[in-house]
């Protein structure tokens, strides 16, 4: 649905085209991993106490040790060495737009409106859920995209890599050059997605509205609008590709002073590489030399293909398998027992993350909720326009959750990319 209010138009089309006792969704709403992660025992946490989620993390051991001969000095006391995590919340919103002509059905016709109304909410709460396991996989800056090529109209990008956009998603697009926002010649730094065009094997090509000036370029980066506060610092949950690193600062630890706060990664300067079952049992012993082991494997659906692939060309029967919590994948065979690979459309190509599940945790103030601290969920649209303030017959509806997904050890968490997909 396009942006703006449901009007009766909407409404008249949901009632009276759509004869099936349900409407017949035509988007992916599969939502893997944040349901998973929210599984998990440590999964969810409500216990915030402010603004920011604080918590210490061991950094070394207590090294006063050693073997002495007789009469010798005795080893000197140490400490443990600690560092403290600082997680700040992210702030999500999701709003609905009703006109007073829909409310009006309210009176006139209850059952009507209730249907329209049930359906805008259900559409809303299902479309947030769909975002978040999005912002799973990435970082902050809500990057959807970076173009391999691209005109003053569309962004030019390998179909793989293309998953997230959507008609009438609004996005910025920031300049790889001079990082910053491209904007057409009238100063517009918001466009709208008019197309997504998919070609298996080849580019998607997305079209965006408007576009005068416009001129996208190699490695413009395209954004949820709005996301991102400049070019490296993002609005939205810190997501596996930011947690799961080798490098970069990480809820104010860096690396550079804390050598253990990063994630075992295997990659090859972004040239795919075939998928073999020794890399990845590499990857487990490396997990588990820093004290840690993975209980799931979330990947791409086509490396997914790849994994089945590979085991079909070893064994007779390829089966997948119900995990805990009815989650159904592929096992992967470890020492210490199977670990469930879980297949994602959320997630990005040519990758796999070996993720110890107990050591991620959804921080939140609360779940989803409808903002009315002012007694009312409904509140009258206002506009100003000139210096003058603008009065609507709508009204606007607001949904919010305050959270953030954050890792008490990123060592327990792995990296496999540059993978070749099936």
């Amino acid at each position: 649905m396009a942006a703006g209010p449901v009007t009766m138009t909407v409404v008249d089309n949901i009632l009276k085209e759509v004869y099936e006792d349900r409407l017949r969704d035509q988007l992916q709403s599969d939502v893997l991993t944040l349901r998973r992660i929210e599984k998990t025992s440590e999964g969810v946490s409500e216990d915030v106490g402010g603004k920011y989620v604080r918590f210490p993390i061991r950094t070394s051991r207590n090294h006063g040790m050693g073997a002495r001969r007789e009469n010798e000095a005795l080893p000197l006391a140490r400490t443990q060495g600690y560092a403290s995590a600082q997680v700040s919340l992210a702030y999500l919103y999701g709003s609905l737009h009703l006109t007073g002509q829909t409310f009006e059905l309210a009176e006139r016709n209850p059952q009507a409106f209730a249907s329209a109304l049930q359906s805008e909410v259900d559409g809303l709460k299902e479309g947030i859920a769909k975002d978040m396991n999005r912002q799973v996989y990435g970082t902050s800056l809500g990057e959807l995209g970076a173009a391999a090529s691209g005109t003053t109209t569309t962004i030019v990008l390998p179909t793989e890599q293309a998953l997230y956009f959507e008609n009438d998603m609004f996005i910025n697009i920031w300049d790889a050059s001079a990082v910053a926002f491209l904007a057409d010649a009238g100063g517009n730094i918001n466009f709208t997605i008019t197309d997504v065009t998919r070609v298996v094997g080849g580019n998607a090509t997305i079209t965006f509205t408007p576009a005068a000036s416009v001129a996208v370029a190699v490695g413009d980066s395209a954004r949820r609008a709005g996301s991102s506060i400049d070019a490296t610092t993002g609005k939205e949950i810190v997501g596996l590709k930011q947690i799961v690193l080798n490098s970069g600062t990480l809820f104010n630890i860096a690396p550079g002073s804390v050598p253990l706060w990063k994630s075992e990664v295997d990659s090859n300067s972004g040239t795919n590489r075939a998928l073999t079952e020794g890399r990845m049992i590499q990857m487990v012993d490396r997990i588990r030399i820093n004290g840690a082991r993975p209980s799931v494997i979330f990947t791409s659906l086509g490396v997914r293909r790849a994994y089945f692939n590979l085991l079909s060309q070893q064994r007779e029967f390829v089966n997948t398998k119900t995990f805990t919590g009815g989650f159904e994948g592929l096992a992967f065979a470890a020492a210490g027992g199977e670990i469930p690979m879980i297949e994602d459309v959320d997630c990005q190509s040519n990758r796999l993350y070996f993720i110890s599940e107990k050591e991620l945790k959804l921080y939140q103030a609360g779940d989803w909720s409808f903002m009315n601290r002012d007694g009312s969920n409904w509140q009258r649209v206002v506009g100003v326009s000139n210096g003058s303030v603008n009065y609507f017959d709508a009204y606007s509806s607001m949904m919010f959750k305050y959270c953030q997904l954050g890792t008490h050890r990123r060592n327990a968490h792995g990296l496999i990319s540059d993978i070749t997909e099936g």
